[in-house]
């Protein structure tokens, strides 16, 4: 059961990768992913996976210790839910990435190579984004128009 979880999981969010990453000028793609409810799948693998652990998990939350969370890890339903929980925060944080280099008109084919180090290490391609996005300013905002 664990291991058809960390699977689901990963299929859950693969398909909007693969939108933003190969289809990123498709109006479709941005229409999908500019929905925050595509980061939904993954955690719903979370709920299932770690149900039958949660009160051993909640309880190192509150107080967490690495012999703990260590202890935790050797039950494959924690790392699968562990696992759904890192994808799903890489796709909120990738389509954040996303929809603001769309904004700011990064070329696609500069964004493709962040959009995958954001799936494979998030905590470099977060703060590497920040500085490409740096040198290039979002586009002014509209004025409000006033209904008279």
């Amino acid at each position: 059961m664990a291991s058809t979880l960390f699977q689901l999981a990963f299929l859950a969010a693969v398909p909007f990768w693969a939108l933003m990453i190969l289809t990123p000028t498709w109006r479709w793609t941005h229409r999908i992913v500019s929905s925050p409810l595509i980061v939904l799948p993954a955690p719903a693998v979370w709920v299932v996976a770690i149900r039958p652990v949660f009160g051993d998990f909640a309880a190192e939350m509150l107080n967490p210790s690495l012999d703990g969370v260590r202890t935790l890890f050797t039950d494959d339903m924690v790392i699968a839910a562990v696992w759904a929980q890192v994808l799903a925060w890489d796709l909120f944080v990738g389509r954040w990435i996303y929809l603001d280099s769309r904004e700011r008109r990064i070329h696609p084919l500069i964004m493709a190579p962040v959009l995958v180090l954001t799936i494979l290490l998030s905590p470099i391609a977060v703060p590497l984004y920040l500085l490409l996005r740096s040198a290039r300013p979002a586009p002014a905002a509209r004025p409000a128009t006033q209904d008279a």
